[in-house]
């Protein structure tokens, strides 16, 4: 049985994944030319529109408005279905801030629901369950890629009344029954963030299947101008919410060669799905039958430490870490963020309703157990070949021939 890296035996692998950001004389190329043309702006140039084309057809969307993050994506989505004051939204409790923060950020109110445990996507049941009189939306979250029950939340989106965004921002390449992520509702939001499977370090774009919204949303993006009217009249509010054409650019390399990316990761992915799950005490994550592709935005395995002599997700993650492979750790449950913690916390811009709902007091065992206990496997594990792949399930398998060891080491929680 061969010593663990982290107790100074070899570790597993000694050279570095393929690095991430991926990026040749496309990306290079785009942002010359975008230098030469002196259009920075993406007013005044054509590689946002471009892309805006590109991505609507590579997704099926009837649009695409490109923003500057994913987070802004949100937003304006909001703004632009009239969520607004006192409307309730309903969201998962697995997620990162920004699902939130946007509720928040049009005096909506967050009204969080826990996830099923074999994806840990919003629980259609509960979600039907938390609707009142004042729910005007559902959002969902696609996790790592694995995409939330669509055909559940559409039939209860339509039996009550209420709108349906896709927070889509892990699952580029994602679909459902063939259809992709983002178009399966009201509107999708993804983003360009550096992490995610396409990126410009920064970006967003929102999706539609509403062609009759589209001035709406451009109007927002663009400070509340109208199109075809004097540049300073602003007919709504709006915001400053442009992607630059530095992006636009980088972003259509990008996605020139996903495809090819997304097949590639979904072969590593498959197969360490298959592998892992054949070793006690690791659960790759599930997802539904309809979910028929995979973003596979990072790649999550859950630690099931009664079947590891206890040993926890933490002590299994710096293990790993010392055996050469890249982790980062998953989101921690939004009721339990700090930020809820005390009024005071949403002051000075926030003091109505939502700062008085006390969401660190709210119980949510599902969201909290795979927050507490999964691994989440860094992009690159799943962007080389056969034999990378192989070393991570290598290490994986020392983990679990060394786990008394692993149950005794001194690991940080973060």
């Amino acid at each position: 049985m061969s010593k663990l890296g982290a107790l100074e035996g070899t570790p597993v692998r000694t050279k570095n994944f393929p690095a991430w950001p991926d990026y040749d004389d496309r990306e290079r190329d785009g942002l010359l030319r975008v230098l030469e043309s002196r259009n920075w702006w993406a007013n005044q140039g054509v590689e946002v529109k471009t892309y805006e084309e590109e991505y609507a057809k590579y997704t099926g969307a009837a649009n695409a408005f490109a923003v500057t993050n994913g987070t802004h994506t949100l937003e304006v989505i909001f703004t632009a279905l009239g969520i607004g004051d006192g409307d309730e939204v309903i969201l998962p409790d697995w997620s990162f801030l920004a699902t939130i923060s946007a509720i928040i950020s049009v005096n909506a109110i967050p009204k969080i629901v826990d996830v099923d445990p074999l994806t840990g996507t919003i629980d259609v049941a509960q979600a039907e369950a938390a609707i009142s009189a004042r729910t005007k939306a559902i959002v969902c979250v696609h996790v790592a890629g694995s995409m939330a029950d669509m055909d559940g939340l559409n039939q209860v989106a339509k039996k009550h009344g209420l709108l349906l965004i896709e927070d889509a921002a892990h699952a580029h390449g994602s679909r459902w029954k063939g259809e992709h992520a983002g178009v399966l509702s009201d509107a999708g939001s993804f983003s360009f963030q550096s992490s995610k499977l396409m990126t410009a370090g920064e970006g967003g774009v929102i999706l539609s299947k509403h062609a009759d919204h589209a001035a709406m949303y451009r109007s927002i993006i663009n400070c509340g101008r109208g199109e075809g009217i004097w540049y300073y009249r602003h007919i709504r509010f709006g915001g400053n919410y442009r992607m630059t054409e530095w992006q636009g650019a980088v972003l259509r390399a990008q996605l020139e060669r996903f495809p090819a990316q997304q097949e590639n990761r979904a072969k590593n992915a498959n197969y360490l799905n298959t592998e892992i799950s054949k070793i006690e005490g690791f659960k790759p994550q599930g997802r539904l039958a309809g979910c028929t592709d995979q973003g596979n935005y990072c790649y999550v395995v859950e630690v099931e430490p009664e079947k590891l002599n206890g040993a926890s997700r933490d002590q299994v993650r710096f293990a790993l870490l010392k055996e050469g492979i890249p982790l980062t750790t998953a989101y921690p449950p939004l009721h339990a963020l700090e930020l809820f913690a005390a009024p005071e916390n949403l002051a000075p811009r926030f003091r109505g309703e939502v700062a008085q709902i006390r969401y660190n007091q709210q119980q949510f065992p599902i969201t909290t157990k795979l927050a507490d206990n999964t691994l989440w496997f860094t992009t690159s594990v799943l962007m080389g070949n056969e034999t990378d792949t192989q070393d991570v399930l290598q290490a994986m398998q020392k983990i679990k021939e060394n786990i008394d060891e692993v149950a005794k080491l001194d690991a940080p929680s973060w």
